[in-house]
């Protein structure tokens, strides 16, 4: 067990440097399996998922090193094993080698994936894809068991809800099949667009990514040439950006894609922060006053359902009650009774409706991380508090987060990990 120590009330200024995306890597990853050459990744966040998806590879003969922010995959010399369930159960984004394994050899078995408890997340729009594209699927026990006995097809594939999940999961699995593959009301988030790049670099025929319509012709084989660039974390940007308007008396937060965060940037713009967006940085000045707003979370271009709890915190310090709704996974409310430990005042009036008051004084307390956003929200509020906070459950932090420990002390904050 890990816990969080934090003595807040210390103001927060430096620059703090935005690592790759957790929701690219966690794709590209098992993605790398389908290739038939070595596979190198660059900006590769030192988050904990990483390592629990090399011990998932490792199982079929795919070695791999992390070192310096750079992972290289062998996936050369990969066999078919039995996966082993408490890595494929510490993180949902394992249910990717469901598509990936699917995509190489025609067949998969993988035990129910895990990960955070933020509500149901069925994976039915996965499971229609795969039977689209010429699959069986049985289910024993928590085990999905997914055949192709007569080979992989390409499919005209509806999505009946917009999922980043089954649209990453039926990318992987059609990119190798026979035919085209045309996969409608897709998602549209910038990982998306990240994958589709690193399989076309490698000879896939992808089209549409980042689009509500993706085009895939099969191919038969895929060869890395190249180092892949992982884009830079949204979420990370986003919770620091907010962490530096509560708490902070000048930021910058660097290598950032602004585009990727529209939405999110005009609702802490609308809040009072005076941001100053540059073309891959932003700089957070010192806020004193800030406004009510409102906050509904919709799929990508909207503001993302992993963002509102890190915004929360910020949004106490208004004079008056901000409203969240959150569209995406209305159970997704765990951090409220640990803010509220704090200090803080906020209530999950209804299904998904939340309502952020004017916060207290805010004292430090013992509180626990439900899961990686919600612990987020906690340091900053921890961070915001006087006295010191205790974060128990800080693994699911260090899922999210790289180097996260290093990167708020180096912003003239006092937090330090402890082993239990």
């Amino acid at each position: 067990m890990k816990k969080l120590i934090i003595h807040g009330g210390r103001r927060l200024s430096g620059e703090v440097s935005i690592g790759g995306a957790k929701n690219s890597t966690v794709a590209l990853i098992p993605a790398s399996i389908l290739a038939d050459t070595v596979v190198k990744f660059d900006s590769v966040p030192d988050i904990l998922d990483v390592y629990n998806l090399q011990i998932i590879m490792e199982s079929m003969d795919v070695h791999s090193n992390f070192e310096h922010g750079v992972l290289t995959i062998d996936p050369t010399k990969i066999k078919e094993a039995k996966l082993p369930s408490t890595a494929i159960k510490s993180l949902r984004a394992s249910y990717y080698f469901m598509g990936s394994l699917l995509g190489k050899f025609g067949q998969a078995e993988v035990t129910f994936p895990g990960g955070d408890n933020i509500g149901p997340r069925p994976i039915d729009q996965h499971i229609k894809g795969f039977e689209a594209l010429g699959a069986e699927v049985e289910y024993d026990d928590d085990t999905v068991k997914i055949n192709a006995p007569h080979g992989l097809h390409g499919a005209r594939i509806y999505l009946d809800m917009v999922s980043v999940g089954a649209t990453i999961n039926i990318i992987l699995a059609a990119v190798r099949a026979d035919g085209v593959t045309i996969l409608e009301n897709a998602a549209k988030e910038p990982e998306i667009i990240d994958l589709a790049t690193f399989l076309n670099n490698m000879g896939a025929q992808i089209r549409g990514a980042g689009t509500d319509t993706i085009r895939i012709v099969g191919v038969q084989r895929l060869e890395s040439h190249n180092t892949h660039t992982i884009i830079p974390d949204r979420i990370e940007a986003g919770t620091y950006l907010a962490m530096a308007a509560a708490q902070g008396d000048g930021i910058l937060v660097k290598n950032i894609i602004p585009e990727h965060l529209d939405a999110y940037i005009a609702k802490m713009i609308e809040a009072g922060v005076n941001l100053d967006v540059r073309e891959d940085s932003i700089f957070v000045p010192k806020t004193t006053q800030f406004k009510t707003i409102k906050i509904k979370t919709t799929p990508f271009p909207g503001f993302a359902t992993d963002l509102q709890q890190p915004i929360t915190p910020m949004l106490t310090l208004a004079d008056r009650e901000s409203v969240i709704t959150e569209e995406i996974y209305p159970e997704r409310t765990r951090h409220i009774p640990e803010l509220n430990k704090l200090g803080m005042d906020v209530e999950s009036l209804s299904h998904g409706l939340i309502a952020v008051r004017p916060g207290h004084e805010l004292h430090g307390s013992v509180v626990s991380a439900a899961e990686i956003r919600a612990g987020a929200a906690l340091v900053i509020a921890g961070l915001m508090a006087d006295g010191v906070t205790t974060i128990n459950n800080a693994v699911h932090i260090l899922r999210g987060y790289d180097h996260i420990i290093q990167k708020i002390t180096n912003l003239n904050g006092d937090i330090q990990i402890v082993d239990e």
